[in-house]
Formats: C-alpha cells, structure tokens, sequence
C-alpha cells in the first residue's frame, strides 16, 4: 500500500477537528498525522477558536508555536481533554504500536493525563496482529544498552534489534529526555501484553511502543471518506 499523501493527512485531520470544542485542553501528539492536525488546529485558533494544548515532543511545540496554537505544560493544567496523535499500528482491537517519530514516552504521559484519546491514521497502518509492519522501539538509558540489547533478543518472538538512528545519518537518535531508542522487530504477536510486559521487566528500559487499551477513537483516512473506529 502507498505512503499517505499530505491530502489523506488532512481528510483525517479535518475529520478530527470535529472532537475539539472551545476551551479544551488538547494534548498535541507527533508524527505526520499529528502535524497536519496541529496545522489545521491553529488555522481554527486563528479563526477565533480558544484552546490550549500540551505538545509531545520538542517538534510538536515549536510546529504549534509555528501555526498559533498556545501550549502549556503538564505542570499548569490538572487534566487533559482530548489527545490526539498518530499510530505505526492498529490492531482489531484497537491496539496501538507507537514511536517510530521517538516521542512514544512523552505521548503515554500525555495521552494518560486526557480524558479521550483520538488517534489519526490512514488505511496502511491498520494490521491484523501488531509486530506485522513496525518494530518495537524500546526507549532505554545509555548506561543499560548492551545488557537491554542481550534481554530483549532473548525475549520469545524477538527476531533482531538495532538501535534507532537519526534519519539520513550514521549519528544515534536521541530522544527529547536524552535517551537511545532500540527498534526490535518481533513476530507478529495476538498477545502484545506478553511480550510489552517482558520488556518491561529489562532494567534500564524507560518504555516501549506498545500502547493496549488506550485509544478510545481510532479514525482512519480513506479515499474520500473518514472510518471512525471504536474501543469494543
């Protein structure tokens, strides 16, 4: 299936809009789904809409700044209305494989403090079983790499690992908090919570990219319309 387009951002992005109500606190999430909500929020703020929103990651906040949309942090609001953000999967259930754009960490803060999580996708990143198209990506502090390197293949299901770098380069990527990020590619696995929670259990990882039972909306970009998916 081909790559969306910057028109297919945007049908899913409008279509998430309609989520957003005066006076929300919106958690603005990353990755390109995310974006072209971000710009069509502030195209809304500049209109007259007041909202405010808490970014997930560096990129996020200075693209908000960019369009005119206010941020906070977590700090100065006590809950969060909505999040919005993309997804690298999503299983039948509703599922989520995250953090291809390395921000998963700062996206699960966000998305725990909101009352609804919204997720914006096009048809490609739906899979029957998650694992199928994405790696893992594993955020883990640099002291604990090669011990996590040697836990996570050791992980049933576990196929190779590598550590995430930045696009276009031979430099590590690091995350907003300073951390590396490891990219395990799995075999597509029904049970994710078995396989999340053994990487949990690896000192030195901070978090992964499985997110289970948490988005509440899943809306999906097709040719000419919008599928709302819902949480069963």
């Amino acid at each position: 299936m081909s790559a969306p387009t910057d028109e297919d951002l945007a049908r899913v992005a409008r279509r998430a809009l309609d989520e957003v109500q005066p006076g929300m606190r919106l958690g603005l999430g990353t990755g390109r789904a995310a974006e072209a909500f971000i710009r069509l929020l502030g195209e809304r703020v500049r209109g007259g809409l007041a909202v405010v929103g808490v970014a997930t990651s560096r990129r996020s906040e200075a693209l908000a700044a960019e369009v005119g949309v206010p941020t906070t942090t977590l700090a100065e609001v006590d809950a969060l209305d909505v999040a919005f953000d993309g997804a690298d999967e999503v299983a039948p259930d509703l599922s989520l494989l995250k953090g291809l754009g390395g921000a998963h960490l700062r996206e699960r803060v966000v998305a725990g403090e909101a009352s609804r999580f919204v997720v914006l996708v096009t048809p490609e990143k739906l899979v029957g079983r998650l694992g199928e198209r994405a790696p893992v990506p594993v955020e883990v502090v640099d002291f604990a790499l090669p011990t996590a390197q040697r836990r996570l293949l050791a992980i049933p299901g576990a196929l190779s690992i590598a550590r995430r770098l930045v696009r276009g380069s031979t430099e590590p990527f690091v995350t907003d908090n300073g951390n590396a990020i490891l990219d395990l590619t799995i075999v597509p696995t029904d049970a994710p919570a078995a396989v999340d929670a053994a990487i949990r259990r690896i000192p030195g990882v901070v978090d992964d990219g499985f997110f289970l039972g948490v988005a509440h909306l899943v809306l999906v970009g097709e040719p000419g319309a919008v599928r709302a998916l819902r949480r069963p």
